[in-house]
């Protein structure tokens, strides 16, 4: 994937090398990958999902000595899995196209949002004034919104790009929505509604939902309906259920097949439909009775 750092010359030079036998070269080459650093974590990963098996071989071999983790396996491993949470997932998906990602700079910024957070919060508090607070923090004080120039853009649907540039699209930032209310013990639902994206919550009497990407504007079941209708979608009474977090990193995916193949990013966009395959047939084969 990000082996922008290496030119074709070098990989061409790493190839032919990589499946030699003399124990010499091996040395060599270990310390030029130790010495390289992170671009020698995707070239090496990219090389063992190639279709040539000696090569893979020997790259495989080389990532278990660097101890290189290989984030596209470990996300189809979650995927298989079937333990969907979706921190976790969010931040492989992320990983995916980052593989030096620093997880713990994004989880101290959730947790900082979600520090301040509860420090508006006066308990005994509502679940609606809770998003008051969660609105006022996310939309005026750190300023995120919605991304409407650019909503094709890829970065709009990892988790720490829309952190660092504080924009994304509705899904994304009903991610984020969800996490931070995750910090201050406010249940919410992600609701994936047919060509949009908002929260829900169902603790109260009356369910009620927030749209991220309309800086957490407010809505009742009935406007939410009215709202599918104005986009010209005949609404169902299950499109206000809660989206199980399968689907929901699932329509990520699938955004991101969508937005690469738009942004001209042909093979990001084939690893994710990959992905989405992998979903699916997760899906497929464990629902059976």
């Amino acid at each position: 994937m990000e082996t922008d750092t290496l030119s074709e010359a070098q990989k061409d030079a790493l190839l032919s090398l990589l499946d030699d036998p003399s124990p010499a070269v091996r040395r060599a080459l270990l310390l030029h990958f130790t010495r390289l650093g992170a671009p020698a974590a995707p070239f090496l990963q990219s090389v063992a999902r190639g279709p040539n098996r000696i090569l893979a071989r020997h790259a495989g071999w080389f990532l278990d000595e660097l101890k290189f983790s290989d984030p596209v396996a470990e996300f189809r491993g979650f995927i298989r899995s079937l333990n969907y949470e979706l921190e976790s997932g969010a931040l492989l998906l992320a990983r995916t196209v980052s593989p030096c990602l620093d997880v713990g700079e994004i989880c101290t910024t959730l947790d900082a949002i979600g520090t301040r957070c509860r420090e508006l919060i006066s308990e005994p508090a509502s679940a609606r004034e809770k998003c008051r607070i969660i609105n006022r923090v996310l939309f005026h004080e750190w300023s995120f919104h919605g991304n409407v120039e650019h909503y094709t853009d890829p970065r709009n649907s990892f988790l720490d790009q829309v952190l660092a540039r504080r924009t994304g699209i509705p899904i994304s930032l009903s991610i984020v929505y969800l996490l931070v209310a995750g910090r201050v013990d406010l249940e919410l639902e992600p609701v994936g509604l047919p060509g949009h994206f908002i929260v829900g919550c169902f603790s109260d009497e009356l369910p009620f939902f927030i749209d991220p990407f309309d800086r957490g504007l407010f809505r009742d079941a009935d406007e939410v309906i009215e709202l599918l209708r104005a986009n010209h979608v005949a609404p169902k009474a299950s499109d206000l259920m809660p989206t199980p977090v399968r689907e929901v990193l699932c329509r990520c995916c699938r955004n991101l097949v969508n937005h690469c193949t738009a942004a001209g990013e042909i093979e990001r966009a084939k690893l994710f439909a990959g992905f989405v395959e992998e979903f699916e047939a997760t899906y497929a084969k464990h629902a059976q009775p």
